[in-house]
């Protein structure tokens, strides 16, 4: 069997495993809607492992409509969690309407907060400046940063968009602040530490949070 055949195997078998759409993590609700993604960072978890924490699988057989994401919501007991977290194998910015779409749903059945854990790279995936329409509807977005320069990031992040990636993060971020409560700018610690600290005034010229996240080698 050839390289390529086994990789075909392996997206073949991953695809046929699971349809997670929701998973808990502490006492967050995490929605996974999609595994595409604009980036290919090379420390991202979907390249070494098929799922998170206890082994939930979040390779999806195919993407959920707004209906199945609803109705797998549903199905679990609300009380239990404090917010709503757009998060899975992929990049769920990729389907901007449809968190829009969902969300308003959240928010007018169960008003709880909601977060997205983005790459930034909204306004560059719809063409267009998205932000004003997550008004009302998400409390709270997180955005990983990575890198102190388009450079870094490209290296690091490996975008479909190339080195203008970066600056289109920093422009998100702040269009961001306008519209959402809580902006939070990321970095996983593998980078150094002078980096991280740049990273971190990048932040806050912007006039966000800054989080600093624990790189974990889930291969070893």
């Amino acid at each position: 069997m050839t390289i390529s055949e086994i990789k075909d195997l392996i997206f073949f078998e991953r695809m046929m495993m699971s349809m997670t759409i929701t998973y808990e993590v502490g006492n967050s609700l995490y929605i996974n809607i999609t595994n595409r993604c604009t980036n290919n960072c090379y420390f991202c978890v979907k390249n070494i492992k098929d799922g998170v924490g206890s082994g939930t699988n979040l390779w999806l057989e195919k993407e959920p409509a707004i209906d199945e994401v609803i109705e797998d919501i549903q199905r679990r007991d609300i009380s239990k969690y404090k917010e709503f977290v757009f998060c899975g194998y992929g990049e769920p910015m990729m389907r901007t309407n449809d968190i829009i779409e969902i969300s308003k749903k959240l928010k007018e059945k169960y008003n709880m907060p909601i977060r997205i854990n983005t790459n930034g790279q909204a306004n560059l995936i719809c063409g267009r400046d998205i932000t004003p329409y997550l008004e009302g509807w998400v409390d709270s977005i997180s955005i990983s940063l990575n890198a102190k320069a388009k450079k870094e990031y490209q290296a690091i992040c490996r975008s479909v968009y190339g080195e203008k990636a970066f600056e289109a993060i920093l422009d998100f971020a702040a269009k961001c602040k306008k519209h959402i409560p809580k902006v939070v700018l990321s970095v996983v610690d593998f980078i150094s530490r002078d980096d991280i600290r740049l990273c971190e005034e990048i932040a806050q010229n912007i006039g966000a949070d800054f989080k600093v996240r624990h790189f974990v080698n889930q291969s070893s």
